[in-house]
C-alpha cells in the first residue's frame, strides 16, 4: 500500500469511526469504559512473509515473564517517584498498562496468541529499559534521538507532566515499536498476519487512560485531568494518539519488513527515528512551560506533599 494510499484509507476509517462514535454516544453506556472506537482494525495488513523472532525476551511467552517485567518496572519507577523525577509520569504510565495487560492476557480468548503477546511485552519492555539506562549513564549517542528529547526535558523540567507523558509514549510507540514488531515477525507460521492481536492492544489501554490520568494528576501533576489548562489532556486525546501511533508503527514496521535490501532498510529506520523526533519537538512546543508565567514550580510542590 502506497503512502499515498494508506492516509486516504485512515482518513475514510476515521471518517466512519466518527459516525460510530456519535451513534455509540446517544445511547446509554454498556459499561463503565470509555466509549472505544477501534478504527485501526479497518486497515488491512500488507502481506508479509513469516520471519521467526530475532529477540530472545521471554521467547517462550510464559505468564512468569510479565510479572517479571512488572517487578521491574516497580523497581526502576519507585526511587524516581520518591523524589519527584519527571521521568516517573512516563515510568507510571508503563507500570499501569502493563498490569491491566497482565490481566487481560490471562482472559480466555482476549488474544489470539497470548503466549506470543507475552513475548512481544518483555521484548517491547526492554528497549524502554535499554534507552533509559544509556540516558543514565551518560550514552548519548546509545540513546534514540525522541527518548533523548523526553529524558531531557523531564531532567530540564520544561514540559509539564502531560508533556512527560505524551514524550514518553512518542518515543516509545514510535521510534521503538517498529523496530520490536519487525524483530518479533508480522505473520505467522501459517502466514497469517498477527495484526488482530496489535489491534486488540488498543481495547485494553482504553481500560487504562482514565484511571492512569487521574492518578498521575493525583501524584504528579494536578493539571494533567484539568481539561480547561493549556497543559491538560484527556482522555481523548490520549486514546487517539495512541491509536494512531500504533497504526503507523504497524505500517512502518511493514516497510522495515519489506524492505528490498539493507541499505533500503537503513534509510527506512532513520525516517522512522525523525519522525519520532519530530513529533518530540513538536510536543515539546505544545506542552512546554514558559518562564516566568508557567513553570514546574507547582507541580513539583504538589508531588513533594504526596512523596515527601
Amino acid at each position: 500500500m502506497g503512502r499515498r494510499s494508506l492516509l486516504c484509507t485512515v482518513a475514510a476509517s476515521l471518517a466512519v469511526a466518527l459516525a460510530v462514535t456519535v451513534s455509540q454516544l446517544a445511547a446509554p453506556a454498556a459499561a463503565q469504559d470509555p466509549v472505544f472506537v477501534g478504527w485501526s482494525t479497518l486497515l488491512p495488513p500488507e502481506p508479509d512473509a513469516f520471519q521467526p523472532s530475532s529477540a530472545d525476551q521471554c521467547a517462550a511467552g510464559k505468564p512468569g515473564c510479565v510479572k517479571r517485567t512488572i517487578a521491574d518496572m516497580s523497581k526502576r519507577f519507585d526511587p524516581l517517584a520518591d523524589v519527584c523525577d519527571h521521568n516517573a509520569v512516563f515510568a507510571l504510565a508503563y507500570l499501569r498498562t502493563t498490569e491491566v495487560y497482565a490481566d487481560v492476557a490471562a482472559e480466555p480468548g482476549f488474544f489470539e496468541d497470548p503466549a506470543f503477546v507475552n513475548h512481544e511485552d518483555a521484548v517491547f519492555a526492554n528497549y524502554y529499559f535499554t534507552a533509559y539506562d544509556a540516558w543514565a549513564a551518560g550514552k548519548r549517542p546509545n540513546v534514540p534521538p525522541a527518548w533523548l528529547i523526553a529524558f531531557d526535558a523531564a531532567a530540564a523540567h520544561s514540559v509539564s507532566g502531560s508533556g512527560n507523558l505524551m514524550l514518553g509514549m512518542n518515543a516509545h510507540v514510535n521510534a521503538d515499536l517498529p523496530f520490536v514488531l519487525a524483530a518479533i515477525g508480522l505473520v505467522k507460521p501459517d502466514g497469517s498476519s498477527r495484526k488482530p492481536d496489535h489491534d486488540k492492544v488498543n481495547e485494553f489501554l482504553n481500560q487504562v487512560v482514565q484511571p492512569l490520568l487521574d492518578e498521575e494528576a493525583a501524584r504528579f501533576d494536578p493539571t494533567m485531568d484539568d481539561t480547561k489548562s493549556p497543559y491538560g489532556i484527556t482522555y481523548t486525546i490520549v486514546m487517539q494518539a495512541l491509536i494512531g501511533w500504533r497504526e503507523t508503527a504497524w505500517r512502518n514496521a511493514e516497510r522495515l519488513v519489506n524492505a528490498p535490501d539493507d541499505a533500503t532498510r537503513d534509510v527506512i529506520a532513520r525516517e522512522i527515528q525523525d519522525y519520532a523526533a519530530a513529533n518530540a519537538q513538536a510536543i515539546q512546543l505544545q506542552y512546554g512551560y514558559i518562564p516566568p508565567a508557567t513553570t514546574s514550580k507547582p507541580r513539583d510542590k504538589h508531588c513533594s506533599l504526596n512523596h515527601g
